[in-house]
């Protein structure tokens, strides 16, 4: 293959990358907390001995969106949304991850957990726990939780120390390495925050995307027949 395949090839593997994150987004454009992810393109080139220098395409970085997606009620004692910055702390086999899914249920020992059963992690990194029969459980927009107005635990909301350290891991999880409280952000009791996937916007974007896979086929296409075209001359 020919430095002008070569060039094709990246680009096209670049593309197919992007389609894939594109088609996840729309996949969770209705998961609560989800957060849209996009591919970051870089260009690399390569001093040739004798020729022209080559440009290679590289498209393996993702970004997180992190911008605020609305807010709906549910009326859930424990439906946590997040209104500003910041994630809530879970406990998992790999370690610590955060999230803005805020779905959680007591668990038979009276802790809040995830519906994959992760524990919820309070502002001093410990679980939440919720006594049985307790009374009526409160929130505040600050995290603090109380049962029949008796202060129990504080909810913990995270950001991670170095934004650009923060990655998707699974579903709504992320790894945000090293974190620190968030100042800002408040917790809204009985409310789910949506998805910030925008449909009509991805599927734009999915369609774009599309037909630049389609136009670098052809080229590639086009390019294969050129070189065997001047094979064949050759041989005769």
């Amino acid at each position: 293959m020919d430095s002008a395949g070569y060039v094709a090839l990246s680009r096209q593997s670049g593309l197919m990358r992007e389609m894939q994150v594109v088609a996840n987004n729309i996949a969770n454009v209705s998961t609560n907390g989800f957060r849209r992810e996009g591919v970051v393109f870089a260009e690399h080139v390569a001093r040739l001995d004798q020729e022209p220098s080559l440009s290679m395409t590289h498209g393996n970085a993702r970004i997180v969106d992190l911008s605020q997606a609305g807010l709906t009620p549910t009326g859930g004692t424990f439906d946590l949304g997040i209104q500003g910055e910041g994630f809530f702390l879970v406990e998992t086999p790999q370690g610590n991850r955060l999230t803005r899914a805020g779905v959680f249920t007591p668990s038979a020992e009276g802790e809040l957990v995830t519906a994959d059963g992760f524990r919820l992690l309070d502002a001093g990194g410990a679980p939440v726990f919720v006594p049985p029969g307790g009374g009526q459980v409160a929130v505040a927009e600050d995290g603090t939780m109380s049962a029949n107005g008796v202060p129990i635990a504080q909810v913990g909301l995270w950001r991670p120390v170095d934004p650009l350290a923060l990655r998707h891991q699974s579903g709504t999880l992320f790894d945000g390495g090293e974190v620190e409280p968030a100042e800002t952000g408040i917790i809204r009791q009985g409310f789910l925050e949506e998805s910030n996937v925008q449909p009509v916007t991805e599927i734009a974007r999915m369609i774009e995307v599309q037909r630049a896979y389609e136009m670098g086929q052809k080229f590639m296409e086009a390019e294969d027949a050129r070189v065997r075209g001047v094979i064949q001359a050759l041989g005769r």
